[in-house]
């Protein structure tokens, strides 16, 4: 599957200046707050940030439901400025008005093994049974991120001494 066919954004990227365009976001389900019966605030993660996702009707609302936190999902919608702003997020000031969710893959687990953002205070044998969500924690992501780059960076200077 080629990278525009699941999502034509980031969930990192997505600014006020976007307002009124029609996108396409994957990640994975970080969480599902449903307010009533036809609103429900979901919040989809990847690699580059989180976006809020609002399901308006009963129907969308429903479509969440059916998701596990952790599964994969793609959305496609209209961007639209945020009622209430998160000053704390990139994309605190826009929402996702959803049209089409997709599910791309199902969580297996309905409960996890921990909590994806307190994976840290985690037992450290249940953390690497369950690695893969262990490498979802943005501290853990970040941690492996920049000692990526400061291997790179190293390995750049040595190669650049003449060093093989």
């Amino acid at each position: 599957m080629n990278e525009t066919s699941f999502r034509t954004h980031t969930c990192g990227e997505l600014r006020i200046e976007d307002a009124g365009k029609t996108v396409t976001i994957s990640g994975w389900l970080e969480n599902l707050r449903e307010v009533g019966g036809a609103l429900a605030f979901a919040v989809i993660r990847d690699f580059y940030g989180v976006t809020q996702v609002v399901a308006e009707t009963e129907d969308m609302v429903a479509a969440f439901k059916a998701l596990s936190r952790e599964s994969v999902v793609s959305v496609t919608g209209t961007v639209r400025e945020r009622a209430s702003k998160n000053p704390e997020l990139p994309t605190g000031d826009i929402e996702i008005l959803p049209e089409r969710v997709e599910t791309l893959g199902r969580c297996r687990h309905n409960e996890l093994p921990f909590q994806i953002n307190h994976s840290r205070e985690a037992d450290e044998s249940i953390r690497l049974r369950y690695r893969y969500l262990d490498l979802r924690n943005p501290q853990v992501k970040s941690n492996i991120v920049l000692r990526s780059r400061v291997v790179s960076a190293l390995r750049s200077a040595i190669t650049e001494e003449g060093f093989l």
